[in-house]
């Protein structure tokens, strides 16, 4: 079967803006990437959730303040220490109108957890889904799971007859290329509908009138559309061709508050930024060293940690919207240990006599993997990177990319140095462990630990932190196991970056610390 992606070219997009409705009703949204897919279990990405789950929703949800609430189930409780029974909703339909029912809940679960989905690691340690009656799901974890309402708020149910009608009972497989209609159409039970999907060009979305919820919004269109150069998208706000843009620049935000039209909006994102090393391989893929892998020295990676200038970087690059860290969670994520958070000094001659103990006097050549419109800066903090590496003897071959190649790259380890961005989806620890610093599995364990760190005590300690319900002991148990891949220096972490979103003086939204944008949420008044 063919799709119509619709694809055109960038000089289509000032022809966007151009057709825009002026409903309003209407927001228009900018941001500097677009979601890869509709495919709501094809990429465990904020952006491409943050605009999925304006059409799909999960059985638990979270409000604005990212507090756990009823979502398409309306209580839950543990039936036992590893089965908990989850009360469906009634009476909500999906947008073509069809039922939900416990159907669907049993086809999600092994949709998300099948061949091609990137959502394993919210799957991966159920034992079985089981239907009770149409609105009664028991799900039986394979051991004590006291956080699995957490960890499936990121979940989204699809419908089973819709999905099996259009060929699209497996997830979009975005490492291999395979699309489907889940891609291009949506249909979920969310406050919003898709109307249409041109990708890289605009996606729109219609308000839900047979929404089962309360939108506590006006906005009844929002139109979304990538603008990948910065210039460009404050440009279009400052204009008013388009009236939501993120990120803002981090140089334009005085000029955007002074501008009397906008207004920006900031805070503190949940999200860590990290460097990630290929540990596994015998030989790197993209490397000068021949016949073996550095990173697999210790001393190696620890000598690319202490050449990189965090201070310098948060100083010029970020031009102070961040805080380096030396973490893979932040402030706000439940274990954060602010005792635990000081990074190794940046120091380049401790840095060469490492390199130089681990058999690499005069440093060595690597490519380094980044994105140049996922995260703030993100092209930006890698050539600093890059450029601190050198002061070593580190040459690096920076390969920077949109976000719409660079993911389908980096997650099939097709990379030997990586960025990545993470916000844990349960707001705990134990996803950040699970899925970044837990041992690679066909399971869904370290799906995301695209370097392949193994440390089997870390191992250990996240099965034991799952499902330890007292939370001296569990947070105990959190530090041990941080303080283990710190140790090992499993990751190279920078920091968590901070939100800047440009909006139009007469839109109202929530800014939510985990940087998603819920249009439920968004209201507009006429302009002045």
């Amino acid at each position: 079967m063919k799709f119509n992606k619709r694809l055109v070219s960038g000089l289509v997009m000032s022809a966007a803006f151009a057709v825009g409705s002026t409903s309003a009703q209407t927001v228009r949204v900018g941001n500097q990437g677009d979601a890869l897919s509709m495919d709501p279990h094809s990429l465990n990405e904020t952006l491409q959730l943050s605009v999925t789950s304006n059409v799909y929703e999960p059985l638990v949800g979270r409000d604005r303040n990212l507090k756990l609430v009823p979502a398409l189930a309306t209580s839950w409780k543990q039936a036992s220490p590893s089965v908990w029974r989850f009360e469906l909703r009634k009476g909500v339909k999906f947008h073509d109108g069809a039922p939900f029912t416990a159907d669907d809940v049993l086809f999600t679960f092994a949709r998300a957890s099948g061949e091609g989905s990137d959502m394993k690691s919210y799957t991966n340690d159920v034992k079985e889904v089981r239907k009770v009656n149409d609105f009664t799901v028991d799900i039986e974890t394979k051991g004590p799971f006291p956080i699995l309402p957490d960890v499936l708020s990121l979940l989204f149910i699809m419908n089973k007859k819709w999905s099996e009608e259009n060929q699209a009972t497996r997830p979009v497989d975005r490492r291999k290329g395979i699309e489907n209609a889940a891609s291009f159409r949506a249909n979920g039970t969310g406050p919003f509908r898709l109307r249409e999907r041109q990708p890289n060009v605009k996606t729109s979305f219609v308000r839900n009138g047979n929404y089962w919820g309360k939108i506590e919004g006006n906005v009844v269109n929002v139109e979304y559309t990538p603008v990948g150069n910065d210039s460009t998208r404050v440009a279009a706000l400052l204009s008013g061709q388009v009236d939501v843009i993120e990120p803002v620049p981090l140089q334009d935000i005085a000029r955007i508050n002074a501008s009397g039209k906008s207004k920006v909006m900031q805070g503190p994102e949940l999200r860590t930024i990290f460097l990630g090393m290929d540990q596994k391989r015998d030989e790197l893929l993209y490397s000068n060293v021949k016949g073996k892998n550095p990173f697999k020295d210790k001393r190696v990676r620890q000598a690319f940690y202490q050449a990189i200038d965090m201070n310098g970087i948060q100083r010029t690059v970020m031009r102070g919207a961040s805080k380096p860290t030396a973490l893979l969670v932040g402030p706000g994520i439940n274990g954060f240990d602010e005792a635990m958070n000081a990074r190794l000094p940046y120091d380049t001659e401790a840095a060469k006599k490492l390199l130089a103990e681990a058999g690499y006097p005069n440093g060595f050549e690597v490519a380094m993997n980044c994105p140049n419109d996922r995260y703030v800066n993100d092209g930006a903090i890698c050539e600093a990177v890059a450029a601190n590496l050198a002061r070593i003897g580190v040459k690096i071959n920076l390969q920077a990319e949109t976000k719409g190649t660079y993911f389908p790259k980096i997650l099939r380890r097709d990379t030997s140095f990586y960025m990545l961005g993470w916000t844990p989806g349960t707001y705990d620890s134990h996803n950040a462990l699970n899925a970044l610093m837990r041992c690679v599995d066909d399971k869904g364990s370290g799906q995301f630990n695209l370097g392949a760190y193994c440390n089997p005590k870390v191992d250990e300690l996240t099965v034991q932190i799952q499902s330890e319900t007292d939370k001296g002991k569990r947070d105990a148990l959190i530090k041990q196991a941080f303080k283990l891949h710190s140790d090992d220096i499993g990751h190279l972490p920078l920091h968590q970056q901070a939100l800047a979103w440009g909006v139009a003086s007469n839109v109202e939204l929530v800014q939510m610390a985990d940087n998603f944008m819920p249009f439920r949420y968004m209201s507009v008044s006429p302009a002045k």
